[in-house]
């Protein structure tokens, strides 16, 4: 026991310093230099390091009490800051899913109208494009058919990869792979993956995945976990970057970092929802069988999961029975962990 308290100890002694004291110290460093140097000397290494002098000359002054002092003080300062970032995070990452964005105060749930009505509009043009690409694309097929003698005989023609329609669904998908509902791409990203999943199994992943979720198998959820925790990670490092932007009013290379942090935010972010919603798509698909099995709902052999199977479990976990005869579809609102 005492082994193992000594490695959960030491482990989150490691997240700890990680995670807030290393971030915030980096932090407060960058808020003592920008009070030192100011707009005027941003970049004057010379006086960065005169301050630094006189400020290690007065520590040794103070002697080891003064040091101990003063290094509590750039702890607990430093985990404060971390602490702030990782809330300022949470908010972010509220905002950049935006799961439910038409219960948010008044002025916040227009702004967040007009963004999705924005982006649906950039997206219906991007489908119409897509559609017309498409079109474009079969035409060109019928007629390459047509023009080789041997497809008369039902052998395959082979068929070019159509760069113009690749571009086309690109740009498409740049936005949403769906017609929009969230704020961000991010958002549309998760979201897409419950409109694939109804549409296609007609199961409602916001029922379904809380009784999913406890029977995945310990690799599934470590594997979640690690998605989720990278997407957290990645929206505090946006949070960072808002910090530093507050240091502009003081010192401009703020700026820089914050561009800089932002910029690799954002790529991490989107990065970290790809991976999340592919999981979570595939734990769906792979278990949800598994789990109507476990509930007596459906045939007991293997197989892939269907529409049917889909639909009585969705029912079943939303407390309306099974095999009912209406046609309605599941429209829960539940959004994912």
């Amino acid at each position: 026991m005492g082994g193992l308290l000594a490695t959960l100890g030491g482990k989150l002694a490691e997240r700890w310093l990680s995670l807030l004291v290393l971030p915030g110290a980096l932090f407060v460093s960058a808020v003592s230099a920008a009070r030192m140097l100011g707009h005027g000397h941003a970049l004057d290494l010379a006086l960065l390091v005169r301050h630094v002098k006189h400020w290690t000359t007065a520590v040794k002054v103070a002697g080891l009490p003064g040091l101990a002092v003063a290094m509590v003080v750039l702890l607990l300062v430093s985990a404060a800051a971390g602490l702030a970032a990782q809330a300022l995070g949470s908010v972010c990452e509220y905002a950049v899913l935006a799961s439910q964005w038409d219960s948010w105060p008044p002025p916040l749930r227009q702004l967040a109208r007009r963004c999705v009505d924005r982006r649906r509009r950039r997206w219906q043009r991007e489908r119409a494009a897509y559609m017309r690409e498409w079109d474009a694309a079969a035409r060109r097929t019928a007629l390459a058919a047509r023009s080789v003698p041997h497809a008369r005989t039902g052998d395959q023609v082979p068929v070019r990869r159509d760069t113009s329609l690749d571009a086309a669904y690109q740009r498409m998908t740049r936005i949403s792979e769906f017609e929009p509902q969230r704020t961000t791409w991010t958002g549309d990203r998760v979201h897409a993956v419950m409109v694939r999943l109804e549409e296609t199994f007609r199961l409602d992943l916001g029922v379904v995945w809380p009784s999913l979720w406890l029977s995945l198998p310990e690799v599934e959820r470590t594997e979640i976990n690690a998605a989720r925790e990278a997407q957290t990670r990645a929206t505090t490092l946006a949070a960072w970057a808002l910090l530093y932007l507050a240091l502009t009013v003081i010192w401009w290379p703020g700026l820089v970092i914050a561009c800089v942090t932002a910029a690799t935010a954002w790529r991490r972010t989107r990065n970290a929802a790809d991976t999340y919603a592919q999981l979570i798509e595939a734990s769906t698909q792979l278990h949800a069988r598994a789990l109507a099995r476990q509930l007596g709902i459906g045939p007991e052999d293997e197989g892939p999961l269907t529409p049917e199977t889909g639909w009585d479990l969705t029912r079943l976990l939303q407390g309306r029975g099974r095999g009912a005869e209406s046609t309605d579809t599941p429209a829960s609102t539940t959004s994912l962990p």
